[in-house]
């Protein structure tokens, strides 16, 4: 699976770990994440993160 990083702070969004602190589980794929989901670390919006 593809390892996405948010180009305004640099957070990688990899789907094998998830993003625990927005429940989002293990082996979730990028595309499969919800519309309103943020970047953990900034706020930013899916449309600010490019694949690696």
């Amino acid at each position: 699976m593809d390892k996405y990083v948010c180009s305004i702070c640099g957070y990688v969004y990899d789907p094998e770990v998830g993003d625990e602190s927005q429940g989002i589980a293990p082996g979730t794929p990028f595309e499969n994440l919800p519309a309103d989901w943020v970047c953990p670390d900034c706020g930013a919006d899916k449309d600010a993160f490019e694949k690696m």
